[in-house]
């Protein structure tokens, strides 16, 4: 699907990534990709790092992200920026999803 033009949701697989979290992989080109993260509550996205830029804007839910030493809980219409190489990760404080976009794309969600 990398430089689809256009891409329905409904198209779109799914991929239940375990502990409460589901990954959408949406539209995306070598420069920029957007993704979906479906958490239920109480679901951990694990800290970690990667050499991507990432912002994240809250869709709904309520969240506590961690970003490099700072912790702050984030809910609807809230962003955050995550700079490449820091470290990051949340914890789902209320059901909601989570909008991600990447610069460059992450090659190790997609088949390509």
């Amino acid at each position: 699907m990398k430089d689809e033009r256009w891409v329905f949701y409904d198209d779109v697989v799914s991929e239940d990534m375990g502990g409460g979290v589901v990954r959408r992989v949406l539209a995306y080109s070598d420069d920029i990709m957007v993704v979906e993260n479906t958490f239920t509550e109480n679901a951990v996205g694990k800290m970690h790092s990667h050499p991507h830029t990432q912002i994240t804007y809250v869709k709904s839910g309520r969240f506590r992200f961690t970003i490099g030493d700072t912790t702050r809980e984030v809910s609807e219409g809230d962003t955050l920026l995550k700079k490449n190489g820091v470290p990051h990760g949340c914890v789902c404080l209320e059901a909601g999803v989570l909008l991600d976009v990447f610069s460059p794309y992450r090659q190790d969600f997609v088949n390509d």
